[in-house]
């Protein structure tokens, strides 16, 4: 009996033993792997903002000093590459650009908002249901491949080379996705609040826009966002529905202009600047929300 007692507790210290230092190798290897990825990092970091870096300490250069020391600012750097290209309609085509992202961008946020919402509260009609997958149906549908039909309809509507002949396709292209962010995270609302509006007599039009609409105000912003920035970029739409200069928006402007002043590297350069800072500026203001939106209603 003394031999069992005085062997019994052994065991379990030496189990407890090898437990630590299982525990102490792992944490090691934790160790050792986060230093590997955060110098993998680093080094990606790196390779993404080294192009960036370049472009701009390039854009503020002249066409002789170009090619001297490519890594090393210019030790005279003057502003005359963005005097060209803001002479050159710069303002122009900004100003188009933000007239199609606003007037597609509004009406595709309220639409999609409001089918959203009807979706979810609506209950399971019919007509609900078939309206929820025309929208999923939405998604699989790639924009190069309605570019003809969208032309043609364009073209019987007579609004070719109009900055409308691109708000309404950018609407139709953006509704889809809207509604099932809005509609995931909609569904995320507790029914009781719905139920204490209903009782309170609010009709469903207010409970849509006091209790639905500022509930809501994340995933308006990831979506109005989300659109907007695809919208600025697309470069598809202003190229086979428009054809003057004066309508032309900045992706297509910057193409134009990369053929004008294919030699004037840092004007060119310069040009990529101008049209890179609105997206910027949306991204670093909207990137929370952006993330926080995509992924909320998908955790359940």
């Amino acid at each position: 009996m003394t031999a069992l007692t005085t062997q019994g507790p052994l065991p379990q210290g030496s189990t407890g033993t090898a437990h630590q230092a299982s525990g102490t190798s792992t944490l090691r290897k934790l160790t050792r792997l986060n230093w590997v990825g955060g110098i993998a990092g680093w080094v990606w970091l790196v390779v993404v903002m080294l192009p960036i870096y370049w472009i701009v300490i390039s854009s503020f250069k002249t066409q002789s000093n170009f090619f001297d020391s490519p890594l090393v600012p210019s030790t005279d750097p003057t502003l005359d590459s963005y005097r060209l290209v803001i002479d050159s309609d710069f303002i122009r085509y900004f100003g188009n650009s933000v007239v199609v992202t606003v007037g597609a961008v509004v009406p595709a946020v309220l639409v999609s908002f409001m089918a959203a919402f009807a979706i979810v509260r609506g209950g399971n009609g019919w007509f609900l249901r078939i309206s929820n997958s025309l929208f999923l149906m939405g998604l699989a549908i790639p924009l190069q491949a309605v570019i003809i039909p969208i032309y043609l309809i364009i073209i019987k509507m007579r609004l070719y080379d109009t900055l409308q002949a691109m708000i309404l396709p950018s609407i139709a292209f953006a509704i889809p996705l809207s509604v099932l962010v809005l509609s995931n995270f909609i569904r995320d609302v507790p029914r009781e609040l719905f139920e204490s509006m209903r009782l309170d007599g609010c009709s469903e039009w207010g409970t849509l826009w006091r209790l639905a609409f500022p509930l809501s105000r994340p995933a308006l912003v990831t979506v109005t966002i989300y659109n907007a920035l695809g919208v600025w970029n697309n470069f598809l739409l202003p190229l086979i529905l428009t054809q003057s200069p004066e309508k032309r928006t900045m992706p297509l402007a910057l193409w134009t202009f990369q053929g004008q002043y294919g030699v004037n590297i840092p004007a060119v350069l310069a040009s990529v600047v101008l049209t890179t800072v609105p997206i910027l500026v949306f991204y670093a203001v909207g990137r929370r929300q952006l993330l926080s939106g995509l992924t909320a209603g998908f955790s359940k």
